[in-house]
Parts: C-alpha cells; structure tokens; sequence
C-alpha cells in the first residue's frame, strides 16, 4: 500500500483515543488528524486538532468528515457504534472503522449477543432474559440457580450494568435496580446468567468480513482495588502478553472468532473493525464472556505500542475489506500498562486539579503516558477531567522490568486524589499457574 495523504477523524476523549491518535500520528501516510472531542493528551499531538462535534449522531459526522476531506473515520467508543455512525459515514463513500449498527448489537444488546451465540453453537454460559412486567420470574430463576450468578442490563451502562452477585438477596436487588431505571432504557430487559469460574483474558482481532488478524491476548483489572476488591470499573490497568495461556488455548480462543466471523458473514451482518472477545477460561475450555465491537479500555493502550506495522495501514485496510493483505509486526517485549484514577473513582469525584511530573515519567526508557480523563488549558496546563485521568505503559524485554518501570514512572507523577492499584502484571510473573 503507498504512501497516501490520510485526512483521520478519531471519535472518542478516552485513554484508547490517545493511544490511536499517538500511533496514527507516527505514520507516515497521515497528513492530519481530528479528533473529537480528544483529550489533553490529543491536544498535543504532532498533526492533530481537537475539536467538538456531536460523535453519536451520524449525520452530523457523516457532514463534517465530507465537508473537511475526510477520507477515514476511527471510531472509538461503543455508543457511536450502536447509533449507526459507521453505516451514515460509509453510505457518504467514506472509510470507516468500524462495525454497523447491526452488527454492534453484539455489544449493545446482551440478550442479541447470547441468542446470536446460541444460534452457531459459541460457547457461552446458560442465561434467560426478562423485562419487567416479568420481574417475578427472573427472581424465581434466581432462587434456582443460587448463586453466584451475574445479573447484566441488557443495554449500554458505561461499563458499569454487570453485577456478579455472591448471594441470592444481592442478584435479586440487581435486578430490582435495573428495572428502576439505574441504567435507563439499557436496563429495561435483564439478562440472568450463570457464573462462569476460571480466569478472564481477552483477544481482540482485527476483522473485515471473513478475514480475522488476531492481536496478542491481554488481562485486564476491573476491579478498583487491590486483589480485585472493591467496585467494578472501566478497568484499573492491563499486561500482555498473558503468560499464563499456552498456545493451544490462545489458538482455540482464535478459532472461536473466526467462528464468529463467519456466523455474521452468513448472517448478512458486515463488519469491519475491531471484534474484542471477552473469556473466561475455564475447565471446560475457553468460553465468552461477552463481545465488544470496538479497541478496549486499557487494552488499547498495552496492544498498540507493541504494534511495530503502520496502524494507519492496518485500520484503512480493515476499513476499505482488504485486511487479508496485512502481516502485523509484533515487538516481542512485555507491556503492562496502569491507570491513575482520580480519588473516588468509580464513585463521587472532583475534577480540575493540575497534573504534574508526565515529562518526568515519559523521560523514562519504554515508558509511554497516555491521557484519558484530561484537559489541557490555553495556558498548557494539564488538568485532570475524569475518572480514570491517565495510562502509564511501560514496555520492556520481561514482565519484572515493564513492572518496575511503570510504577517508576507513576511515582514521577502528581495530581489531589490521585491513586492506582499497585498489583497489576502481578498475575503475569505467576506464569501458567496463575
């Protein structure tokens, strides 16, 4: 593929954002990217403007991407997706990553997902979905089933509609709690689902139809405290490679997406863009947990710095269906990567506080920061705008070195409230006994 003067819109203000902005802005094909609304992080970047458009409205990017010579679009977060973005900017004859508002289903809707996986056989836990007006059967299946069990909102929650409850009484108030609008329109149907048991890891590819180019696994820490205690989040930190899978597990995980792949293609469902599978990997082999259909959140920010080919090659040819020509270029070093979070995260917090000290942690060697909830003034003062604030990635040649220097380049860095999680790439060092 040549050399071509790529005009980017990257859709998204998130840690992921930074990162796909940070490696387009590496390629040589990118003349100029926009990215809306971008970050404090963005905003600093070669070729790049920040700028406001309404990103889950599909007319209005469609407009904007053909009134400003937009020739991709990369959409990052899911609500864009599940709003019908990509279809409104491909049917103005523009590239776009990313799936349909069909095919998104998959992550937009729970009950779509498990009924489109029992429909070709993907393995996936026992589940049953209720609306409201059936309450009273979704807490007798509860009391059959026991516990633990999860309890998902059917819709979009921002990460935050699953419960994995530990006993009867908490899975029943989850539903309870969804169906009295906690979640909004994403928890008018509930999805009781059994509770898988082994460990979790993911394998996102990148996919344009038939054509699957898995990435390396990773292992994300939802939980806000240490020992995966605490509240759910977006996500506190992330490692890959994950050593503890071998690669006949990595390869039955891969096959499961291809298996996907295929089912939509035979299904009529396009879809071009980033397939994430989520797994729990358990005694009876790998099984889906769910899907997203778009780059984690922190997965993106340890997957693309160990990605040595041209990323802006890779997302035009995934968009434009000629994905089955690409070889990625793999670093062979481990990366972890850790999120500073602001002081009540995921709860209550304040915003507006002054970071200092990310030159500092940048100086250090394979360290890379990324910025998720920031702003940065006409002063160029970075604040803090969000919960989860940063993405410190480290990479180095073992788990032990990317470990040390992470944290390194965490304690160079200063805002009020600011906390992370001290263990993550922890469970990498265990190895396969993890």
């Amino acid at each position: 593929m040549g050399v071509r003067d790529l005009n980017v819109l990257v859709l998204g203000g998130g840690g992921r954002e930074h990162a796909l902005v940070y490696a387009l802005a590496l390629s040589p094909q990118v003349a100029s990217i926009k990215a809306a609304p971008g970050n404090g992080g963005t905003a600093g970047e070669p070729k790049t403007t920040n700028i406001v458009l309404d990103a889950e409205n599909p007319a209005v990017v469609a407009e904007y991407a053909q009134a400003h010579g937009i020739n991709l679009v990369v959409i990052g977060p899911e609500a864009p997706l599940v709003a019908g973005v990509a279809d409104a900017v491909r049917d103005a004859g523009i590239a776009v990553f990313g799936p349909g508002s069909e095919a998104a289903q998959l992550e937009g809707s729970k009950q779509f997902s498990k009924d489109f996986m029992v429909r070709h056989n993907i393995p996936t836990s026992d589940y049953q979905a209720f609306t409201a007006d059936e309450l009273d059967a979704a807490l007798a299946l509860i009391d059959t089933m026991g516990a633990p069990v999860v309890i998902k909102a059917d819709g979009l929650a921002a990460g935050k509609g699953v419960t994995v409850a530990s006993n009867v009484d908490e899975a029943k108030d989850a539903v309870r709690e969804c169906f009295d609008g906690r979640f909004g329109q994403a928890g008018d149907t509930v999805v009781v689902e059994e509770c898988l048991d082994g460990p979790e890891c993911s394998v996102l590819c990148f996919v344009d139809g038939s054509t699957v180019i898995p990435l390396a696994p990773s292992q994300d820490h939802k939980r806000a405290g240490e020992g995966d205690t605490g509240p759910n989040t977006g996500g506190m930190g992330v490692y890959s490679p994950v050593p503890m899978i071998s690669d006949d597990t990595y390869q039955e995980m891969v096959d499961i997406m291809q298996q996907v792949a295929d089912a939509l293609v035979a299904e009529g469902i396009e879809y071009r863009g980033i397939l994430y599978g989520g797994f729990m990997l358990t005694a009876k082999g790998p099984q889906v947990l769910e899907f997203n259909v778009r780059f984690g959140d922190p997965e993106t920010q340890v997957l693309l710095p160990r990605l040595k080919s041209d990323v802006a090659e890779v997302l035009l040819a995934t968009a434009n269906g000629t994905l089955a020509a690409i070889d990625l270029e793999w670093d062979d070093l481990d990366g972890v990567s850790v999120v500073m979070a602001s002081g009540g995260y995921p709860g209550d917090y304040e915003t507006g506080f002054p970071i200092a000290g990310i030159d500092g942690a940048q100086a250090i060697e394979g360290v890379t920061v990324y910025h998720a909830g920031t702003t940065r003034g006409d002063d160029g003062i970075v604040r803090t705008a969000g919960g989860r604030v940063l993405n410190v990635t480290a990479l180095a040649p073992t788990f032990e070195e990317a470990i040390e220097r992470v944290y390194r380049a965490v304690d160079c860095i200063e805002f009020e409230g600011a906390f992370c999680r001290r263990d993550i790439g922890q469970r990498a060092l265990q190895g396969r006994d993890a």
